[in-house]
């Protein structure tokens, strides 16, 4: 009983209106608040979940037997720069999987140390992630009898 009456003095006095300032359209009343989000990140998240990964596949044995063969010819010409296309996985920073990169360009060297591939652009493939190695370079060698 006493908060109904405790609003008794004003509750019928009129709205008041500034004389010196212009009312706001509804339009800019309701601009005021649509920066507001309450659940800021929510959208970032949602696409985050759905985005998706490639699983790394184990290489089979043959697999792996001719990639390390064509890793010690591509050492012993070394020399000649040979141009190879080389795929390989880069895990993903944020979750589970990540995804098979291509890469095209001149080896310049092996570095053994750090096991990897580097280009002469720079670019460097780990050799743990390589899954394949291929290129013109290879159509000298009869790959069937050395592996």
């Amino acid at each position: 009983m006493e908060k109904e009456k405790s609003y008794d003095d004003i509750i019928n006095l009129p709205h008041y209106v500034s004389e010196t300032r212009q009312r706001m359209s509804m339009h800019d009343r309701a601009a005021q608040f649509s920066p507001f989000a309450a659940l800021t990140g929510y959208d970032d998240a949602v696409e985050e979940t759905a985005r998706l990964t490639d699983e790394r596949q184990e290489l089979s044995e043959e697999k792996s037997a001719e990639l390390d063969e064509r890793l010690r010819l591509i050492k012993e010409h070394i020399a000649e720069k040979p141009e190879i296309t080389v795929t390989f996985f880069v895990a993903d920073e944020k979750k589970a999987g990540g995804a098979y990169e291509t890469l095209q360009g001149k080896v310049r060297t092996i570095d053994e140390y750090l096991a990897e591939l580097v280009f002469t652009d720079g670019s460097r493939v780990p050799l743990k992630d390589t899954f394949s190695v291929e290129g013109e370079f290879f159509a000298a060698f009869d790959m069937n009898t050395i592996v």
